[in-house]
């Protein structure tokens, strides 16, 4: 029961925010690595390589093929580590829409990327869910 109340009171105080940056998600080799790192906003090394997202002006900038582009939505609210459901729950609402979420968990806050063509809707769309669960 505690989880729950705790996902309902993240849910409600989301507060998502669109940054003003265009991501892209690419594959660095270990020496483009010490060139990108400090304006690098994610490095996960995966059993393929280093997967990074960068800033798109700086993956072209280095000739670095990558995916997207794509916009990320910073969930304001504090979720720590344990909001269990808040990425299923996030994703569910995009996916219901048509929207790709890749989601980044980190120390304080949750981050949706989306592409780019779909970061206004998906806004509204999580501010819906927000209010919502707000007023349910």
């Amino acid at each position: 029961m505690t989880e729950e109340v705790s996902l309902t009171n993240i849910l409600r105080n989301m507060c998502p925010k669109l940054q003003e940056e265009t991501y892209v998600f690419c594959q660095v080799s270990d020496a483009r690595l010490e060139e990108v790192l400090t304006q690098s906003l994610c490095i996960f090394r995966e059993g393929e390589g280093m997967s990074a997202i960068l800033p798109k002006c700086l993956a072209q900038q280095y000739g670095i093929a990558s995916s997207g582009p794509f916009r990320q939505i910073t969930l304001q609210v504090f979720s720590g580590l344990s909001a269990v459901g808040l990425t299923a729950t996030v994703t569910r609402e995009l996916a219901d829409a048509g929207i790709v979420a890749n989601m980044v968990n980190a120390l304080r806050h949750d981050h949706v990327f989306v592409p780019e063509e779909s970061a206004q809707q998906a806004l509204q769309l999580l501010r819906g869910l927000s209010n919502r669960v707000y007023y349910t």
